[in-house]
């Protein structure tokens, strides 16, 4: 029989936020395909589970796709995590779950933590439809993005660096009015988690007193958003 590709989805900051069946999983598997290893490990210690760790990144993930395919289907059993949050989502995963499905092997899914949604939730804008776009072009490409708001009615969901996410606010204030709300999720499960809510002038007036550390998940309410 052929091997089971399991999704495993990690926590996002707070290690406590992981699953009974996640850690049964990686406990079980042949081996676990790890974004960093390194970060993996941490994870692993910390629930006692000893296992083989491959690197699976965005810079090998093309050259061992094969080999991994063909374990699977020698009846080997694999886990997919990424540093943070669910594999796929920003994050390696795509790929090989696409050439698995392909191969008529079996990929099984688990529930868990994503930024996106956790801040989606707490910003109080609308989340009954929504947009996640990842992370924004660095330079080219990034006012493009976000003159597509100007008459998007939906949340959007993008994922920002600290030194970046001052000039974004400054570019949305610029090219979307300065009225338009945005929400800010800081550090997310974190002992420093910060919502920032309000209009793009407030949030940009916050970051005027407080320098911009952490990891940041930006939401940009809709038009029309109240």
């Amino acid at each position: 029989m052929s091997g089971i590709l399991y999704i495993v989805p990690t926590p996002i900051g707070n290690l406590a936020d992981i699953t009974y069946r996640a850690v049964e999983i990686l406990g079980t598997v042949d081996a676990v395909l790890a974004e960093d290893t390194r970060q993996t490990k941490k994870l692993l210690d910390h629930y006692n589970i000893e296992k083989k760790l491959i690197p699976f990144h965005q810079h090998n993930e093309h050259k061992n796709l094969q080999m991994v395919i063909s374990k699977l289907q020698a009846g080997e059993n694999f886990a997919v995590c990424s540093d943070a949050g669910m594999p796929g989502i920003s994050d390696p995963g795509y790929l090989l779950i696409r050439e698995a499905i392909a191969n008529d092997l079996q990929v099984i899914t688990l529930p868990g933590a994503v930024a996106a949604i956790v801040a989606l939730v707490n910003s109080g804008l609308p989340c009954d439809t929504f947009v996640y776009e990842g992370f924004l072009p660095h330079k080219k490409g990034k006012q493009t993005k976000i003159l597509n708001l100007l008459e998007e009615k939906r949340t959007t969901i993008f994922y920002e660096s600290p030194h970046r996410i001052v000039k974004t606010l400054v570019m949305i204030k610029e090219l979307l009015g300065e009225e338009r709300k945005v929400c800010i999720g800081r550090e997310l499960t974190k002992k420093f988690e910060e919502h920032i809510r309000g209009t793009v002038t407030e949030v940009l007036a916050h970051f005027e007193l407080k320098d911009p550390k952490g990891e940041f998940v930006l939401l940009v309410g809709g038009y029309d958003s109240k």
